[in-house]
C-alpha cells in the first residue's frame, strides 16, 4: 500500500508541486496588492452583466439639472429653497434629504428656510466630515444641526476613482460618530414603518433581521484598504433611471404629480455637470465604453436602497468569503489546472490541453458570475491566475522534460529522429514505411577477443571511448545513428529525413571516422591498451523504416534484406578499409576516389557483386585515408602455426598447419604444404591462428585473428593480415619484426 502511494505521488509530483507553489505566488501577488485594480474591474463587469433590476418606488430623486441651474440660479437662495422644501413637505413624504450644502444663507428668505427648517422633523441636511486634498469639511446647517437632523454625505472612494462602498457612520475631527446621510434617511423611514435598527453583540448593525457586516481592508480583491468608520460594499441598483425623478423647476412651481412624493424618501441634490458633484461608479454605458459618472445623489439613493430592500423585499447584501476561504478557492483552482494540463500531455491533439484550461476558466466565470447574482463576491482574477499559471507550470516542466528525453535521446539518435518522436503526431505510432536510403555499419577488428582479455570496466572504458569520437563525427555529417551494437554501429542516412546526397555523405563520414581512429589510438597507448582498428561497410537500397516493437516497448530501427547485405559488405573489410557497394557508388558523387575493386559471393547472395574500396573524397569534404605500404621482410626462421577457417562466428573444427615465412607490422607471407593442408583459404577470409611455438612458457600462443588479403602470393603461398593479437604474441612477433627490417 505504502509503495503504492510512493509511485501514485512521484507520479504526479509535478502537479503536486506545482498547484501550491502557483498558489503561494498568487497570494503573494494578492497580499502585495497588484491584483486589486484587476479584481475591482472583474466586479465592475459583475454589475454591468447581472440582469437589470426593477425601480425602487420608494425612493424620489428631486433633481437639479442644468435648466434649474439656469432658472434659479447657483447656489439656490433660499427663498426659493424654503418654497421648493415647502410644496414638497405638504406632500407627506416619509423622509426629505436635502443633498445641498447650505451652512450660510444665499439670498434673501433666510428666515423662511430657517422656519421651514424647523418645522421639518423628518428633514435631513448634509455636512461633508472628512477633510481631503482638494478641500476642507463643510459645515451642516445650524438649525438642522442643532435638532441632530443631519448626516455625513462623504463616500469612500477606491485607488481607481471609483466608489464602491458606503458608509453607516464615521467619526469627526472630535472622534464622534456622525450618521451618513443614506443611513440617516433609511432609518427615518424604516422607524416610520415599524422595522427596528439596532447593533448586534459585535455591534454589527441589524435592520429588522438582516445584518450588515461592516467592510475589512481585505474583503473581496480588496488589500489593505482604509475601513475607517463603519464601511458596507454597495450593491448598486443602477442609474437614475432605478428611482423615481422630478425636476427642481417642476417642484418649485408645484407642478408634482399626485402620490408621486407621499410615503416615500425625497432626495433633493445636483445631476448638472456644471454642479462637479458626479463620481465614477461600476457602471458604464456598454461593456467596452469609458466609465461614465453618476451624480453624487443617485448614488446616496443606491445607498439608501439598499438598506430598505435587503429587509423588505429580501434583496441580497454583497458577501466576502474570508482569507482562509478565498486561499482554498485559488489553490482549488491551481490544482485543477495542474491536474488537467498533466492529464492531457500525452494527447496528440495540441489545442486540447489550452482549450480545456479555457473551457475551466468559462467555468469560473461562470461560477463567479452565478454566485454574484446571489450576493457573493467570489475573486475571479486570483483563481484565474492560478488555474493559467499552474497549466503553464506544468507545460514548462514538460517541456523541460521533453528537452531531458530529447537530449537523452539524442545520445542515440540524430536530432530530426527525436523531433519526429516528439513533435509530430504519427512520431510514436507503431509501423514504417519503404524507403530508398544508405545503410552504414562499422565493426572493430578482432575487438570481442581483446574484450576477452580485458577487465569488463577496462571493455566499457574502451568502448565509450570509440563510440564517443564516432558519435560526434556521425551527428557532424547528419547520420542517425540507430543502433550500438557492442563495438559496432548502425547508422542510417537518408532516415527520418531524406537528402539527395545521402550516399556522399555517409562515404564523407565514413572516411571521417577512419582520420578518427588516430586520437582515439592515442588515447588507447595512454592507457596502456592495444591499438583499435575499424571496418565500414556501405550499402544502398530499399528497407522498411519506422517504429518497430510493441506499444510498450519501441525502438526506431529497419528491417530489409539489405541491412545484412551491408554487414556482409562491412564482413570483408580489415582495420582502416571502407568497402562500399555499387549501389551506393552509383548514387554518390563522382569525388568519391575509388582505390580497388573486387568481386564477391555474401551469404544469402544468389549472384556475385561488386564491392569498391574507398580511399577518400574530394570536393568540400577533401578527406583521404592515409595507406601505408606493407614492407615484408623474410624470418630467419619460419614460425609454424595451426589455423581453422571462420565463417561468420562460428570455428571450423578442421586445423590446418602452416608457417609464417615473411613478416611486416601488421601482416605476414604464409607458406603451405598442400600435401598436409584441404585447400588454400580464399581471399578475405577470416581465420584464427595459434603458433606452434613457445611463447610465455606456453607450448602454443593464445589465439589469433587475422584476414586473407587478396594480395598474389606464390603457388604455395597467401597473404594475411593480423586483426587481433594477444599482448604476449604482439610483442613477440613485434620484436621479431623489429630484429629483421635492420
Amino acid at each position: 500500500m505504502w509503495s503504492l502511494l510512493k509511485s501514485k505521488i512521484w507520479q504526479w509530483r509535478s502537479v503536486l508541486i506545482t498547484a501550491p507553489s502557483a498558489t503561494v505566488v498568487v497570494i503573494l501577488l494578492c497580499w502585495s496588492g497588484i491584483l486589486q485594480i484587476l479584481e475591482l474591474a472583474a466586479l465592475d463587469r459583475l454589475f454591468m452583466l447581472r440582469p437589470l433590476e426593477s425601480r425602487d418606488e420608494r425612493i424620489v430623486i428631486v433633481e437639479i439639472d442644468e435648466e434649474a441651474v439656469r432658472q434659479v440660479g447657483h447656489p439656490i437662495p433660499d427663498k426659493e429653497l424654503a418654497k421648493i422644501l415647502e410644496n414638497l413637505k405638504q406632500r407627506q413624504p416619509r423622509a426629505i434629504g436635502l443633498d445641498i450644502y447650505r451652512d450660510l444663507p444665499v439670498g434673501e428668505g433666510k428666515e423662511s428656510l430657517t422656519k421651514v427648517f424647523e418645522s421639518t422633523p423628518n428633514l435631513v441636511g448634509v455636512q461633508k466630515v472628512v477633510e481631503s486634498i482638494d478641500g476642507s469639511g463643510v459645515n451642516p446647517p445650524p438649525v438642522l444641526k442643532k435638532h441632530d437632523q443631519v448626516g455625513a454625505n462623504d463616500l469612500p472612494i477606491d485607488r481607481d476613482g471609483k466608489i464602491r462602498r458606503t458608509l453607516f457612520y464615521l467619526a469627526d475631527k472630535n472622534n464622534k460618530n456622525i450618521f451618513s446621510f443614506s443611513f440617516k434617511l433609511a432609518y427615518i423611514y424604516l422607524q416610520d414603518i415599524g422595522i427596528e435598527v439596532s447593533q448586534t453583540e459585535d455591534f454589527s448593525v441589524k435592520v429588522g433581521k438582516v445584518i450588515f457586516k461592516p467592510f475589512a481592508g481585505n474583503d473581496g480583491g480588496y488589500v489593505h484598504t482604509s475601513a475607517q468608520g463603519y464601511q458596507v460594499l454597495l450593491n448598486y441598483r443602477g442609474d437614475i433611471d432605478k428611482f423615481r425623478i422630478i425636476s427642481l423647476i417642476d417642484v418649485l412651481h408645484n407642478r408634482i404629480p399626485k402620490d408621486l412624493i407621499h410615503g416615500r424618501i425625497v432626495l433633493i441634490g445636483s445631476t448638472a455637470s456644471s454642479l462637479k458633484d458626479l463620481f465614477y461608479t461600476p457602471y458604464r454605458d456598454n461593456i467596452v465604453s469609458s466609465p461614465k459618472r453618476m451624480a453624487g445623489v443617485t448614488i446616496h439613493a443606491n445607498a439608501i436602497s439598499q438598506i430598505l430592500s435587503a429587509e423588505l423585499d429580501n434583496r441580497p447584501l454583497i458577501k466576502t468569503w474570508n482569507q482562509p476561504l478565498e486561499w482554498l478557492w485559488i489553490y482549488i483552482w491551481s490544482l485543477l489546472g495542474a491536474t488537467l494540463t498533466w492529464l492531457l500531455r500525452s494527447d496528440r491533439r495540441k489545442t486540447l490541453p489550452p482549450s480545456t484550461i479555457s473551457l475551466a476558466g468559462s467555468c469560473l466565470l461562470g461560477i463567479s458570475y452565478f454566485s454574484f447574482l446571489y450576493g457573493w463576491w467570489i475573486p475571479v482574477v486570483p483563481p484565474m491566475l492560478g488555474l493559467v499559471g499552474s497549466a503553464v507550470g506544468i507545460t514548462g516542466y514538460l517541456a523541460q522534460s521533453a528537452g531531458k528525453i530529447r537530449k537523452t535521446f539524442g545520445r542515440y539518435l540524430n536530432d530530426e529522429v527525436v523531433a519526429n518522436l516528439l513533435e509530430s503526431p504519427e512520431g510514436l505510432k507503431l509501423g514504417g514505411q519503404r524507403r530508398n536510403i544508405t545503410i552504414f555499419t562499422s565493426d572493430l577488428r578482432g575487438f570481442t577477443a581483446t574484450s576477452e582479455r580485458l577487465p569488463a570496466e577496462e571493455v566499457i572504458k574502451v568502448i565509450n571511448l570509440y563510440l564517443g569520437y564516432m558519435a560526434d563525427i556521425i551527428t557532424d555529417y547528419q547520420g542517425t545513428i540507430d543502433e550500438f551494437m557492442g563495438d559496432g554501429i548502425l547508422v542510417l542516412f537518408g532516415a527520418p529525413t531524406a537528402r539527395e546526397d545521402d550516399a556522399t555523405r555517409a562515404i564523407a563520414c565514413a572516411v571521417a571516422m577512419q582520420q578518427a581512429m588516430e586520437p582515439v589510438n592515442k588515447k588507447m597507448k595512454e592507457m596502456g591498451l592495444p591499438k583499435l582498428e575499424m571496418g565500414i561497410g556501405i550499402n544502398t537500397g530499399e528497407v522498411v523504416v519506422g517504429n518497430i516493437g510493441s506499444e510498450k516497448r519501441t525502438k526506431y530501427g529497419i528491417v530489409g534484406k539489405q541491412v545484412n547485405l551491408t554487414y556482409r559488405i562491412e564482413s570483408y573489410t580489415v582495420g582502416g578499409q571502407i568497402f562500399i557497394s555499387e549501389s551506393t557508388l552509383k548514387q554518390a558523387e563522382p569525388i568519391v576516389k575509388i582505390i580497388g575493386e573486387r568481386e564477391v559471393k555474401p551469404k544469402g547472395v544468389q549472384q556475385p557483386i561488386t564491392i569498391y574500396e574507398v580511399g577518400g573524397i574530394a570536393g568540400n569534404y577533401n578527406l583521404y585515408l592515409q595507406k601505408e605500404e606493407e614492407k615484408f621482410f623474410p624470418l630467419p626462421e619460419t614460425i609454424p602455426f595451426e589455423y581453422a577457417v571462420l565463417d561468420g562466428k562460428d570455428i571450423s573444427n578442421t586445423l590446418q598447419k602452416a608457417k609464417l615465412i615473411q613478416l611486416s607490422e601488421n601482416a605476414g607471407l604464409v607458406e603451405i604444404n598442400l600435401d598436409e593442408v584441404i585447400s588454400i583459404p580464399h581471399p578475405l577470409t577470416n581465420m584464427k591462428i595459434n603458433l606452434l611455438i613457445s611463447v610465455n612458457n606456453t607450448g602454443k600462443s593464445g589465439d589469433i585473428y587475422a584476414k586473407v588479403l587478396e594480395q598474389p602470393a606464390g603457388k604455395n603461398n597467401f597473404y594475411i593480415r593480423f586483426t587481433n593479437k594477444p599482448p604476449e604474441v604482439e610483442e613477440y612477433l613485434n620484436s621479431t619484426y623489429d630484429s629483421i627490417k635492420k
